[in-house]
């Protein structure tokens, strides 16, 4: 009698029992009695809490998951910036931009099979009985979730801007996403709505659905997308600026990594310069040489000291190259070929003389940020005076060639060098900068709006995006009118022919309206069944 009431309560379905087992790590025995969709399938106030605790817990830790792991995605034209904020915290080289992003992805991942297995067991009227082990997990999803967007939030706020940038490429695609998702759900929600036996719990179950719906429905309304116009209204490709060079595939601020520049095309060329102790400007990026160099091997006790506290000579004794082949600083590089390994091991710092007679040599644009040196440097008063001598009098560079960045001595940089495009490297009033004859902005992409773009070119006042590395951020600068964007993938970017993402206001109303009507059809297909 026992045996026979046990096989009456449980018996082997492999679907059920395989839902049961992922989810419950029950592999041998499930619950027969099924409960109809619609009706609780607890049998106590507290099964139900725990239960709704539990469900919640799963769903919160999916929405957090998938916040993160989308605002990381778009992060990555800055992950070197974040791997190198690493480096300066750390002492060491190391791609965690990367391993964050796998990371992210394998619990996204993880979080998400437990929420479809949970939606499948309720679908088959099975209580759900999430092993503990699972529920370590969800928790250690949501503290990570949530830990990491706080840490970003603090630390890296700017990349919530860039965010917001994506939205005007993704939104018409994350919207068609959504919409498949919510017809997805209509099954398992008329499956519960027409079995339940109150109106009260249909309404319930239904009308949150039907609310989420609608808002889906009617978002294109409020969309906008510079990248979404009129055929012909495109503006020309954005000039390329070769931040450093192209580090992607070279030692940045290096000659190999500007001959790489203009080898695929670049038109122009940034670097940032600093200058010796004894008044020679060179290319250095970081206040010291230990990131970029061999210094640590050179001269052990020097890793800390200011670069521009070292003279010419001693600079000159260091490698700018090894390094490059070490620590690969880009999570995207590609292998080198044998020579430029070898052309890349022998990279030494580059002198600010040398890098302008090169870019004249191919009329190619430059433009620098100029370090001040520190206390008690010979030339910490006189550092502008000293780099106006090295291009107007040594490099031999046609003046109209240069950008201008440093606001310092800006008046007196007129007076010696009129011929020099006087560049702002922040947004201001169009009446200020047509005064202090600003012919160029150098703003950061985060502060990308095509209606500021629009207005500083009607006063003839072009606008200079940086860094943009990938292509849909590219795109969108492109489509939002820019000039000219400083990148570290002029290599890749070189080769884009049109903005990705590209289409008329016709083509995204036929996408929108078809979208919604077919998922309408679908929806009301499930419910009448």
């Amino acid at each position: 009698v026992v045996r026979r009431r046990l096989l009456q309560r449980y018996e082997h379905q492999p679907f059920i029992s395989c839902l049961a087992g992922f989810y419950s790590c029950r592999w041998k025995r499930y619950q027969r009695r099924r409960t109809e969709p619609g009706k609780c399938c607890c049998k106590t106030v507290n099964e139900l809490k725990i239960s709704t605790d539990i469900d919640f817990c799963v769903g919160t830790a999916f929405c957090f998951s998938l916040v993160f792991l989308y605002m990381w995605g778009e992060a990555k034209n800055d992950y070197n910036n974040f791997d190198w904020y690493n480096y300066g915290n750390l002492g060491f080289w190391f791609l965690w931009s990367l391993v964050l992003l796998i990371v992210a992805a394998i619990l996204f991942m993880y979080i998400t099979l437990l929420l479809v297995l949970a939606m499948c067991l309720l679908a088959e009227g099975q209580q759900l009985y999430l092993h503990w082990s699972h529920k370590i997990g969800t928790f250690l999803v949501l503290g990570f979730s949530v830990t990491a967007l706080f840490i970003l939030s603090v630390l890296w706020g700017d990349q919530w801007k860039t965010v917001r940038l994506s939205f005007q490429i993704t939104a018409p695609y994350l919207h068609i996403g959504a919409i498949t998702l919510m017809v997805l759900l209509s099954w398992p929600v008329a499956l519960h709505a027409i079995r339940a036996d109150k109106k009260v719990v249909q309404v319930i179950i239904v009308g949150p659905y039907l609310a989420i719906l609608l808002f889906l429905f009617l978002i294109p309304l409020g969309m906008y997308s510079p990248c979404i116009r009129e055929m012909g209204t495109l503006g020309p490709k954005p000039a390329l600026i070769g931040h450093r060079g192209a580090p992607m595939l070279a030692p940045e601020n290096t000659e190999m990594s500007f001959q790489k520049t203009i080898e695929h095309g670049g038109d122009g060329l940034e670097t940032d310069v600093t200058i010796s102790y004894d008044g020679v400007p060179f290319l250095m990026h970081d206040s010291t040489l230990r990131r970029t160099t061999n210094i640590k091997e050179v001269y052990p006790n020097g890793t800390a000291q200011n670069a521009a506290l070292f003279s010419w000579d001693t600079l000159q004794e260091l490698n700018a190259g090894l390094w490059f082949l070490k620590d690969k600083p880009f999570s995207c590089m590609g292998s080198l070929s044998r020579a430029d390994q070898n052309q890349a091991m022998n990279q030494s710092i580059y002198k600010l003389s040398n890098f302008l007679r090169l870019a004249d040599s191919q009329n190619k644009l430059v433009i620098f940020d100029l370090y001040r040196p520190p206390e008690k440097h010979p030339y910490r008063n006189s550092w502008i005076n000293r780099t106006l001598e090295v291009i107007l009098n040594e490099s031999g560079i046609r003046p109209h060639l240069v950008l201008w960045l440093e606001n310092d001595m800006r008046s007196f940089v007129q007076s010696v060098a009129p011929e020099f495009q006087q560049t702002m490297g922040s947004k201001a009033p169009v009446e200020d900068l047509l005064m202090d004859n600003i012919v160029k902005l150098n703003l950061a992409y985060t502060e990308m709006s095509s209606e500021d773009i629009r207005k500083y070119a009607k006063a003839n006042i072009t606008t200079n995006l940086y860094v943009v590395n990938e292509p849909w951020l590219f795109s969108l600068a492109w489509c939002a009118g820019a000039h000219s964007v400083t990148t570290d993938a002029v290599h890749t970017l070189k080769n884009l022919s049109q903005p990705l993402f590209l289409m008329t206001p016709q083509q995204y109303n036929i996408m929108w309206i078809l979208t919604d009507l077919t998922s309408v059809l679908l929806i009301s297909l499930i419910f009448a069944l």
